[in-house]
């Protein structure tokens, strides 16, 4: 026998400890290559994990995007932005080249840049590090935006980004205009949603953020520079209307905006008080880009129909047969929303399920 046998025996005749040992270490390696599960969590946090149904609440973005182009599908808008490489010279505004805005209709209550979640969604988010990468990559794009870029792209025919085109968008290939969330000239009203004030009327849209573009939008809509809206309005005005948003993320000036509402609410007869709206949050640069919204100092109109799709867009100071096309194609409007109001309600019911899932659709 040899002197390593002689080893494994105890005096008694029985295996020892360290022959034990070295026959165990085998199946320790076995069992060592063996893929390891993770433990089951207790009975607690199984019954935790589906007794939520709710959709859980997301953070409101930081309103940068690192690549805003990324979902639009189509033809790019060529025109200087605030991001990406810098135009200096020789840019001249062209055509829309496709129709602009969202892919799926709008809902009320989304996209009002409120923090809805609950104390331990935020927790859960705040020892999230996935989420922490992406929140950096929002802030990283927002402080590498060049502050002046929108103002330095005024050189360009006054910020124009586009010109309007010549008639309207056909409706089963328009896009949708986002919800937005705002206070009215209402006294003591509430923030409300634009979709419930957009829905089943053909809506002059004005957006703008600035004085420079407010009057930008004036030569569109106002009275004194396009007499014939406002006509067309009056003569429509049981199925079309003028609304209008001012959007403005900066706190200090918004509460400004706030303070003279009692001047704002002289320009405007008191019916149409819930429909001048002062927008602080739900912007991003996705949005803009997705409706058009190239410059933040320039101002846009649009004609919204009554399914919230975005039918005709204006840019800038307008032109004059841009207002040509803007009266045309809001008449337009108003005779598809009284033929769509004489319908009987079951065909009224099946173009509305139509429209919605047209909305799910890739257009």
């Amino acid at each position: 026998m040899s002197t390593t046998s002689l080893a494994g025996l105890a005096r008694d005749g029985q295996p020892s400890a360290i022959s034990s040992i070295m026959s165990a270490r085998p199946l320790a390696r076995a069992l060592g290559r063996l893929p390891r599960q993770k433990p089951l969590p207790c009975s607690v946090c199984r019954s935790r994990q589906f007794t939520s149904t709710a959709p859980r609440a997301v953070k409101p973005a930081a309103g940068a995007d690192p690549n805003p182009k990324e979902q639009i599908k189509g033809p790019e808008i060529v025109a200087p932005r605030s991001y990406g490489k810098r135009i200096d010279e020789g840019f001249t505004p062209k055509p829309l080249p496709r129709p602009i805005g969202l892919p799926n209709p709008p809902q009320a209550g989304e996209n009002t840049g409120v923090d809805s979640r609950s104390m331990s969604q935020k927790r859960d988010d705040f020892v999230d590090y996935d989420k922490h990468l992406a929140r950096r990559k929002e802030l990283t794009a927002q402080m590498s935006k060049p502050y002046f870029r929108d103002w330095g792209n005024l050189k360009f025919h006054e910020g124009k980004s586009f010109i309007s085109p010549p008639r309207l968008f056909k409706a089963e290939l328009s896009l949708y205009f986002p919800n937005f969330y705002g206070q009215t000239l209402v006294k003591g009203s509430q923030p409300t949603d634009t979709t419930p004030v957009l829905t089943g009327k053909a809506s002059v849209v004005s957006v703008f953020s600035s004085q420079w573009a407010e009057t930008q939008i004036e030569s569109f809509v106002s009275s004194d520079a396009n007499p014939g809206l406002h006509e067309a309005v009056t003569h429509n005005q049981d199925v079309a209307q003028m609304v209008y948003l001012n959007y403005e993320d900066n706190r200090a000036k918004a509460m400004l905006v706030k303070w003279f509402m009692g001047s704002l609410r002289k320009k405007f007869p008191e019916r149409d008080w819930n429909k001048y709206f002062l927008v602080q949050r739900g912007l991003s640069d996705t949005i803009r880009e997705h409706i058009g919204l190239l410059n933040s100092k320039v101002g846009y109109t649009f004609l919204v129909d009554q399914n919230c799709r975005i039918r005709w867009a204006g840019s800038g100071t307008a032109h004059p047969d841009e207002l040509e096309g803007l009266n045309r194609g809001l008449v337009r409007m108003a005779e598809e929303v009284r033929r769509a109001n004489y319908k009987p309600a079951t065909a009224r019911e099946a173009h509305s399920r139509q429209h919605l899932r047209s909305g799910t659709l890739d257009l």
